[in-house]
């Protein structure tokens, strides 16, 4: 990227984190995604200052072919058009690159959804690994579809939110922004009979550490990547398609039966902690979709075909 490319990404995301206070994670990804389409344009000897619309059309088209997921696709799009917005708005620019490449339509697929009797089996899995080990991932499961918590909530949660048995937990999500997650019966049992063992997973000579998940690896606490590995194994365990589970399947699955079972869909956004209802919709179709399959399958009058 040349030098004067790299001061206007440099001043985008300062801009990003002042005016509209983007998260850390999406500073990130953001700078992410325009070094990546600096160096695709170095490729054509261009830089992010001197691109034309034939050369961002070209790097858009070469993002479909890359075999990247279509979020991270779309998400490097929408950087690198957000970006020439600004520079467009500061005067360094007379034109914008990427006014003329149309982003492609697609769909919004529908989240995976597990069923209750999976969610059961999945937790039982997870549970039934060796002793301690059992306890903290079956924990983990439980605190994960109880609470719809996202997979960087639940790692990161402190020792502290849990230790007095609350009935739910102060959450802090995307943008720093906090919700109320609430916590059930037998979520907080599984807490309990875990916070019996947790001294085990406590790195040697640490026993002041501040999280609810310590590990002994370089965090200092359970990964999310890690987590992820044992739900695949849980999956498996409970005759689960692994491909079907992820930890953010668990919140999908909160958010859905939820729903299934009367919840107004106003609480069910205000639990997930999303800012836009539209994003909650979803949910609806998934919902309306398996209950519409449980009448037509299992209503005395359904005729079999």
């Amino acid at each position: 990227m040349s030098s004067k490319g790299a001061e206007w990404a440099e001043a985008f995301l300062e801009m990003m984190a002042v005016e509209r206070a983007a998260a850390h994670n999406t500073l990130s990804a953001y700078s992410r995604d325009l070094t990546d389409a600096g160096l695709y344009l170095a490729g054509r000897g261009r830089s992010l200052a001197e691109a034309s619309a034939e050369d961002i059309e070209a790097y858009f088209a070469d993002l479909g072919v890359r075999g990247l997921s279509p979020a991270t696709a779309a998400r490097r799009r929408a950087a690198v058009r957000q970006f020439y917005r600004f520079v467009l708005g500061e005067g360094w620019r007379e034109d914008d690159p990427s006014r003329r490449v149309e982003a492609p339509k697609k769909g919004r697929p529908l989240p995976k959804v597990l069923s209750r009797d999976e969610m059961d089996r999945l937790i039982g899995a997870a549970a039934a690994r060796d002793g301690a080990q059992g306890l903290r991932f079956g924990c983990m499961v439980e605190l994960a579809y109880a609470s719809g918590l996202r997979i960087s909530e639940l790692t990161a949660l402190p020792l502290a939110a849990l230790a007095r048995d609350p009935a739910y937990l102060i959450v802090k999500g995307k943008g720093g922004k906090e919700r109320l997650a609430p916590l059930n019966d037998t979520a907080r049992a599984a807490v309990k009979a875990y916070l019996a063992v947790r001294p085990r997973f406590l790195p040697k000579g640490d026993r002041a550490n501040p999280w609810l998940f310590p590990s002994r690896g370089k965090a200092g606490r359970l990964t999310p990547r890690r987590f992820a590995q044992v739900l695949d194994e849980a999956a498996a365990g409970a005759g689960i398609d692994p491909e079907r589970v992820s930890p953010h399947v668990l919140r999908h699955a909160f958010a859905t039966h939820l729903l299934e079972g009367g919840a107004d869909l106003r609480v069910v956004q205000k639990l997930l902690g999303h800012a836009d209802i539209a994003t909650t919709q979803i949910y609806t179709h998934v919902a309306s979709d398996r209950l519409s399959e449980i009448v037509q399958t299992r209503h005395p009058l359904a005729k079999k075909r």
